[in-house]
């Protein structure tokens, strides 16, 4: 049994991707050479609502896509059987852009790390930047991200839970508390 709270709810997500997109046109200066690739399923997702919301302000569309990680996991043996997912760039690939990885939860850094290796057989970016919805902490890598909706300092035995409308039917981010039994 979990006991549970909301940490954001949707306006709140929606508030954060607003923000991260501006940081995005800020430091990429216009987002010319950007392309958002999202971690599935929830980063994926992430990843569109950004590029949504960056055509809003700049009028600019930006290449949004996905990339798969599953057979770079280095998790693969411990866990059950994975399906493996899509990987969709966009049509003029990934070299000499800027790659914004989007992923919905940033915790160990082992799935960004899989991202990088992934991201490694598909081209050659200028720059690779990471932005997340939520950074929970417990680094094993040292892996950063550039673009952050919500630290969110947690304890190892929690869990946080990202719910997205175009997934689960609502948005909103749950910070779930294992009960000691």
């Amino acid at each position: 049994m979990s006991d549970s709270r909301a940490v954001l709810e949707g306006p709140d997500i929606h508030r954060a991707l607003t923000r991260i997109a501006h940081e995005i046109l800020e430091r990429t200066k216009g987002a010319g050479d950007v392309v958002l690739l999202g971690i599935p399923t929830r980063g994926a997702t992430l990843a569109r609502r950004l590029g949504d919301r960056v055509e809003q302000f700049e009028g600019l569309k930006i290449p949004v896509g996905s990339i798969d990680i599953t057979m770079y996991r280095d998790d693969l043996r411990s866990g059950p059987v994975r399906p493996l997912g899509r990987t969709e760039l966009p049509p003029d690939g990934i070299d000499g852009k800027v790659v914004v990885l989007v992923d919905d939860v940033l915790y160990s850094g082992r799935t960004v790390r899989a991202a990088l290796d992934a991201l490694n057989d598909l081209g050659r970016p200028t720059a690779v930047q990471l932005a997340t919805l939520v950074d929970r902490g417990h680094r094993e890598l040292p892996i950063r991200a550039d673009y952050v909706g919500k630290n969110l300092p947690t304890a190892k035995s929690e869990k946080v839970k990202v719910y997205l409308s175009e997934i689960d039917g609502r948005d909103a981010v749950l910070l779930m508390k294992e009960d000691a039994r």
